[in-house]
């Protein structure tokens, strides 16, 4: 059966969940209810998509055979999973649910399991991508779970995405989107020190820029927050409080292996000084106000 002919329920519409239903509905897909602590956020949403919007997490999982949640971290999955009194595993044999957040690799395992407990099934939707992307479809996707329930809801998946991948078992796409953050999250505080010096420096900044786009010093990060950093435009797409919570998550993970990781380290005190500072709700780039002498946050 494709998942076209399945009723599919979000529960978690921030910006990237509510960005995912826009492009699901747009597809043809039977959106069947949507769901969010904030209340107000799900019924405007629901009014847009032309669904219903549910009042509580038993009813997302009766009105839906797929469920997408796009939570913040393992303490939002504790609430919407485990909570005694409402939880979505209420009478949820035979329905699928694919957990799109940012999770530790632990948390994706411990669903998985008691997911099976219940007669239903998880897969984990790591994504590398924002809200943009989220929108048009263009979601860089890795997959954690197993094998044969990943290939029965593909072509929902490649509906999200542009680049699908398929990691392994659960918990390793956890892993992998780790990964991604901290190394993501280390050059993005690394191009804030080095225009900050510029700066500092005296330096013509988008000269720097160009020089750093032709050498060794190029990243993906230079491209998407160099022209944010330099401009202090810090419109959210990936916030600083995020940055530092999936920075926490690679620290535990490499921690379990046995590695030691100070540049993690030094970047996640770089974020949380961010969020101690009360700017965690900026984009990533504004770990930029923290280097420049001149913006008097930091330096």
């Amino acid at each position: 059966m494709s998942s076209r002919e399945k009723n599919i329920g979000l529960v978690g519409v921030g910006r990237m969940g509510a960005n995912m239903a826009r492009n699901l509905n747009d597809k043809g897909y039977r959106l069947s209810c949507v769901n969010d602590l904030v209340g107000e956020t799900a019924a405007a949403l629901a009014k847009e998509l032309g669904c219903a919007q549910a009042e509580t997490l038993a009813e997302v999982t009766a009105a839906s055979d797929i469920i997408l949640t796009v939570v913040t971290n393992d303490t939002a999955m504790e609430s919407i999973f485990f909570d005694e009194q409402e939880n979505l595993f209420n009478n949820a044999a035979g329905k699928l649910f694919i957990n799109c957040a940012t999770l530790s690799p632990d948390m994706h395992i411990r669903l998985e399991q008691a997911a099976a407990s219940v007669g239903a099934e998880t897969l984990e939707g790591c994504m590398a991508s924002s809200i943009t992307q989220a929108r048009e479809g263009t979601l860089y996707l890795m997959i954690g779970g197993k094998r044969e329930t990943f290939e029965s809801v593909k072509d929902l998946l490649s509906d999200l995405s542009v680049n699908l991948r398929f990691v392994g078992e659960a918990g390793k796409a956890a892993q992998v989107k780790a990964l991604v953050n901290m190394v993501m999250n280390i050059n993005t505080a690394a191009l804030a020190e080095g225009l900050g010096i510029a700066d500092a420096l005296g330096l013509d900044l988008e000269m720097l820029c160009e020089i750093f786009s032709q050498t060794g010093a190029n990243s993906r990060v230079l491209e998407t927050d160099s022209e944010d950093m330099l401009g202090r435009d810090h419109e959210c797409y990936f916030s600083a409080e995020h940055a530092a919570k999936d920075s926490g998550i690679a620290i535990a993970v490499a921690e379990k292996a046995g590695i030691s990781v100070p540049l993690a380290k030094a970047t996640l005190a770089q974020y949380q000084k961010m969020v101690n500072l009360g700017l965690g709700n900026l984009d990533k780039s504004g770990i930029a106000e923290l280097t420049f002498k001149s913006r008097g946050t930091g330096n």
